[in-house]
C-alpha cells in the first residue's frame, strides 16, 4: 500500500477507544469536522511521552481555537494502554486516546513502521494530519518514521492557522 497523501480520505479502519470492546471507525471520528490525528509508534515510549503527545496536550487550547474540532492520537497499542497513557498525560477531554491494535489503522494509511527489532513489532511511523471532513488537507511524516522533526504540534498548528 502507497502512503496516503493529500487530498485523500482516510482509510475504512476500525480503532478502539478505552477498552478492547469499544470500536470506532475513524472515518466516524472526522466526518463532518477538521481536526488532527497523529500517530507514534508506541504508547509510553521515550519520545512519545516525553515530546510528541504532551505538545498536542498543552496546545489543546491554541489548537482549538485555530479550528481543530477533534485531536486524535493513535498507536498500535492495546485500548487499555493507550486509555492508561492518556490518563497520565492529562489527555481526557482533549485528545482522543485510539488504539490500532490490529494495524487496521497504519496499514490503510501505508504508514507501518518495521519496530520488530527495537519495539517487538511493526508499529505506525510517526505522523501528524490535518483533516477535513474525512480528508487530508496536511500531512507530516517524520522522514524516518520515528523521529521528532515535522509531526510536533506546532507544525500542524501553523497549518490550521493557513487552512
Amino acid at each position: 500500500m502507497s502512503t496516503i497523501k493529500q487530498g485523500d480520505k482516510l482509510p475504512d479502519a476500525t480503532v478502539y477507544e478505552g477498552k478492547p470492546d469499544h470500536a470506532v471507525k475513524i472515518r466516524d471520528v472526522f466526518k463532518g469536522k477538521k481536526g488532527v490525528l497523529f500517530g507514534v509508534p508506541g504508547a509510553f515510549t521515550p519520545g512519545c511521552s516525553k515530546t510528541h503527545l504532551p505538545g498536542f496536550v498543552s496546545d489543546y487550547d491554541k489548537l482549538t481555537k485555530a479550528g481543530a474540532q477533534v485531536i486524535a492520537c493513535t498507536s498500535v497499542n492495546d485500548a487499555f494502554v493507550m486509555a492508561a497513557w492518556g490518563e497520565q498525560n492529562g489527555a481526557d477531554g482533549k485528545v482522543m486516546m485510539l488504539a490500532d491494535q490490529q494495524q487496521e489503522l497504519a496499514k490503510g494509511m501505508g504508514l507501518v513502521l518495521d519496530a520488530e527489532g527495537m519495539l517487538g513489532t511493526k508499529r505506525s511511523k510517526r505522523y501528524s494530519a490535518v483533516i477535513d471532513d474525512n480528508t487530508v488537507t496536511h500531512l507530516n511524516v517524520e522522514p524516518d518514521g520515528s523521529g521528532l522533526s515535522c509531526s510536533l504540534a506546532g507544525t500542524v498548528l501553523k497549518q490550521l492557522q493557513e487552512s
